[in-house]
């Protein structure tokens, strides 16, 4: 949700807002084009990272979360165009996608009419309380401006069912060449990347218990042997991206 101006503490702009939108809303048309080109350098493109972290979301439910994937009632939270639904359509019980983007909504919807879409028109997520079993989020909370940042996990928070997951994905500042790749992309020059500590503060003062961090994406490469990789070395705060998994107290 990139905006220009930067917020006070404690202002909560709403996502309709001029100037306060998510990557999607943007560039729905040139977004994959922008995301490929900005880490073209690397010789991968953004399918790579979409295989790996739905695996990876997949794996997590099936051992963190007290059911199945298979199972799951799951929401993505930004979900933009729903890059990652076809892969993760099938693998859960029930996905539905939430983004402040009508224009992207409206794409995600015609590409997957399999997956439920809202569009998010203010501060509060389109949901009742306790609605899923999983919330996700990927690479958003760095273009939530870091004012809207409690509110956004919160909101995370409030429509997770007790017991229930939130798994945020986010690139990891301390990786440079993550840093080279969000320079390079036009829709990022205004993320503020947030570390993992960062996002294990948030989520815990909301009150979700931590269940899991770890790191990902240490090689550029799209094969099985790479994610083993990954799982050898995800304690090593060197990844491109990580996740912090944490379940809602139940």
């Amino acid at each position: 949700m990139p905006n220009n101006r930067r917020l006070r503490d404690g202002e909560h702009a709403s996502p309709s807002s001029k100037g306060n939108r998510w990557a999607s809303d943007a560039y729905p048309d040139r977004y994959r084009d922008d995301v490929n080109a900005s880490i073209g350098f690397a010789g991968v493109d953004m399918d790579m990272f979409t295989r790996g972290k739905v695996e990876d979301l997949v794996k997590l439910i099936d051992r963190v979360a007290r059911m199945p994937a298979s199972r799951a009632e799951c929401l993505d939270i930004g979900c933009g165009v729903g890059v990652m639904h076809p892969m993760l359509h099938g693998k859960v019980a029930r996905l539905s996608g939430v983004d402040v983007s009508e224009d992207a909504v409206r794409d995600a919807s015609s590409a997957h009419p399999q997956v439920n879409y809202e569009v998010q028109r203010n501060d509060r997520l389109p949901f009742a309380d306790a609605s899923f079993d999983v919330c996700s989020t990927v690479c958003v909370m760095h273009h939530v401006p870091p004012a809207q940042w409690r509110h956004f996990v919160a909101e995370a928070y409030r429509v997770t069912r007790p017991g229930g997951l939130f798994a945020v994905y986010e690139h990891n500042p301390i990786n440079p060449l993550t840093r080279v790749a969000v320079w390079r992309c036009p829709f990022d020059h205004d993320a503020v990347l947030l570390r993992a500590g960062q996002t294990k503060a948030l989520l815990r003062e909301a009150g979700f218990e931590i269940a899991e961090t770890r790191y990902l994406f240490f090689t550029p490469v799209d094969a099985a042997w790479a994610r083993r990789v990954d799982g050898f070395l995800g304690w090593l705060p060197l990844g491109a991206q990580y996740v912090v998994c944490a379940r809602k107290p139940g």
